[in-house]
């Protein structure tokens, strides 16, 4: 990775601070963005993370955001800050081809994805579109359009996936804040494996108009857009501005997004484990989920050692309801693409959906294994108001290692709030004796990103969050 300079110090600030320089003039949103870019000039050619720079488009916005300051004109809490968007959400006048072949010459988009348009109401800046896998499957970052993403701690790891650009560029300073969609961990296992912070809120919770692919089907309930920034007050900034329904996406009800700061954590019950059932965490993460665990114990009402009995089935019932036809719709979809050929790493994803291929009665009992899943979740919430676990199994993997299957199976840790349709958080609380980062994964009851995030919030200032790199020569 290449050195930080001294003045790289504004890069490593949050969106909120970065935000907070513009609107008081200390620095014009022109100089921000320019910084930006200079960042992702020295960054991206070992990263290859942002796949699309819009120079030109943002160092137009940019000055047009500086005379709206001059003429008393706020646009809102991102007035003037730079943000990156996931290359399966749609920016209007850029190609959205969500890693995949037969989208590699799509046309541009028309229009703004709902976030997206949210961002750029409250004066967020479009800056790039980042890396993800083939068709948003796989928990690395590699395709054939655009290749692969690399870790910014250690060049021969992955950084994730599939959001895996989106964090890489944000853990490298290259962007303060960005939008990532979470299916299985695609948000979480990203932010975890670059040590940033990232959210996946409750199933239906932001309208995910203008994601590709799009919402719908059996595995709707599955999935969420979400936030991702270096610092979790990003996160809770970015959900005030970007919660509500739209009037397109069905699935959005009209809840309000409660304050986390307004949380009183001296009431909160938090239960702690280090293994589902499924995949023990290694020695280094569970030292790291322990240590969180202690340390907020002086500051809620409880902490204990339990698990939802239920996890153990949230691996299978993941995969189930991704794969009742054994791959074949994701299959024939690719072809009706265009796609080919597709990256191995999704035709190693496809090959593990086979041993879940049922029928219609077998998926109508999936749908009622889902059910009563959901219910003794909420039925353990009853006791606990937030849980603390992995966010994976171990440190970022190197690269081609994720489809092993004994790796694959530790993606149950996030899978289980993808089950559940819970909203769960991601902050770094440690590193491993090679100096990758480890995260804790924190969730909460549905609607309740409050107590996820105020959690989240506690562990980062306790811990100190996100780090930058080590220099390497």
């Amino acid at each position: 990775m290449p050195k930080h300079a001294p003045e790289d110090d504004l890069l490593m600030l949050s969106a909120r601070a970065q935000a907070r320089l513009v609107r008081e003039r200390h620095i014009s949103s022109r100089e921000l963005v320019a910084a930006h870019l200079e960042r992702i000039a020295a960054v991206n050619p070992v990263l290859n993370a942002a796949v699309g720079v819009q120079s030109e488009s943002a160092l137009e916005d940019a000055p047009a955001a500086d005379r709206e300051l001059a003429a008393g004109a706020l646009r809102g809490a991102f007035h003037g800050v730079p943000f990156s968007i996931k290359d399966s959400i749609e920016q209007a006048g850029t190609r959205c081809t969500a890693g995949t072949l037969g989208r590699r010459n799509a046309a541009p988009s028309a229009a703004d994805a709902t976030l997206v348009r949210r961002l750029r109401n409250a004066g967020a800046i479009p800056i790039a579109r980042t890396n993800l896998p083939d068709l948003l499957f796989a928990f690395e970052s590699s395709n054939l359009i655009f290749g692969q993403t690399n870790n910014p701690y250690d060049t021969t790891r992955t950084p994730g996936g599939s959001s895996g650009g989106e964090a890489a560029l944000i853990a490298a300073c290259g962007s303060p804040l960005g939008l990532g969609s979470d299916a299985a961990g695609s948000v979480r296992l990203p932010a975890a494996f670059c040590g940033i912070a990232g959210l996946k809120p409750t199933s239906g919770r932001l309208p995910r108009t203008g994601h590709f692919p799009p919402a719908g089907g059996w595995i709707e309930s599955l999935w969420q857009i979400g936030p991702m920034a270096r610092r979790v007050e990003d996160l809770i900034e970015a959900m005030r501005l970007l919660t509500g329904p739209d009037g397109i996406d069905p699935t959005v009800p009209d809840v309000p997004f409660r304050d986390p700061l307004a949380v009183e954590l001296a009431g909160v019950r938090v239960a702690v484990f280090t293994d589902n059932g499924i995949a023990a965490a290694d020695g280094e993460v569970s030292v790291v989920v322990r240590r969180a665990a202690a340390a907020l114990a002086s500051a809620v009402r409880s902490v204990g050692e339990a698990r939802p009995t239920c996890l153990e089935a949230a691996y299978d019932l993941e995969m189930k309801l991704i794969g009742p036809d054994g791959g074949d719709s994701l299959r024939a979809y690719l072809c009706q693409l265009g796609s080919s050929e597709v990256h191995p790493l999704l035709t190693g994803w496809l090959d593990k959906l086979e041993p879940f291929r049922t029928d219609l009665a077998g998926l109508a009992a999936y749908w009622a294994e889902l059910d009563a899943y959901r219910a003794e979740m909420l039925r353990f919430m009853r006791e606990y108001d937030a849980i603390l676990c992995p966010a994976y199994i171990h440190a970022a993997l190197p690269h081609g290692e994720s489809i092993r299957d004994d790796n694959f199976r530790g993606f149950s840790h996030t899978m289980a709030f993808n089950v559940a349709g819970w909203p769960a958080a991601v902050v770094r609380c440690g590193e491993s004796g090679a100096g990758l980062p480890i995260a804790v994964q924190v969730a909460a009851a549905p609607w309740r990103e409050d107590i996820a995030l105020r959690v989240a919030l506690w562990l980062e200032e306790a811990f100190g969050g996100w780090k930058p790199a080590p220099d390497r020569d």
